[in-house]
């Protein structure tokens, strides 16, 4: 399951070895959404951003000054756009099904990295889902895996185990 999130991941890279972040690098766009939807529910915890970098880290492999410009880039980004659809419509032209899928588990990812899931970031995942063809059951099917890994890691904290 985390392999598949890293390879949607690695794949909006394409590859390349880019160090700066375009305006219209899709990774930007990825960021822009996820700082969104940590947003929506009206506090955004050090439990949510740790989450999201550890992510972007490790599936782009990219250094702590890189993730320092995405995470800068995707913020500016983010403060600048009026809606979902300035990041969306590109989105959707440039990714594949497959991938537009994987953004929305990783998105139900950041949700779940604080154990819980609000109303407002439900509306907020339902409406990129929707602008970015993601169907409705696809949505849901990501969101209960999040939610399952968020219940599985959270046992194994209580517990102990690793």
């Amino acid at each position: 399951m985390f392999e598949r999130l890293q390879h949607f991941l690695a794949s909006l890279s394409g590859g390349d070895d880019k160090r700066a972040f375009a305006v219209d690098d899709p990774r930007v766009a990825v960021m822009a959404l996820c700082i969104q939807v940590m947003e929506a529910d009206g506090k955004v915890l050090d439990v949510e951003k740790a989450a999201l970098r550890a992510r972007f880290k490790d599936y782009y492999d990219i250094d702590e000054k890189e993730l320092d410009a995405l995470v800068a880039a995707g913020a500016d980004a983010e403060s600048e756009a009026i809606d979902f659809f300035h990041f969306t419509s590109e989105l959707k032209r440039q990714l594949s099904e497959e991938q537009r899928i994987g953004l929305i588990g990783l998105l139900w990812e950041i949700v779940y990295a604080d154990g819980e899931r609000s109303e407002m970031e439900d509306h907020a995942i339902w409406r990129i889902a929707d602008l970015l063809g993601v169907s409705g059951r696809e949505r849901i099917m990501k969101r209960q895996e999040a939610a399952q890994r968020a219940g599985a890691q959270a046992a194994h904290e209580e517990t102990g185990e690793t």
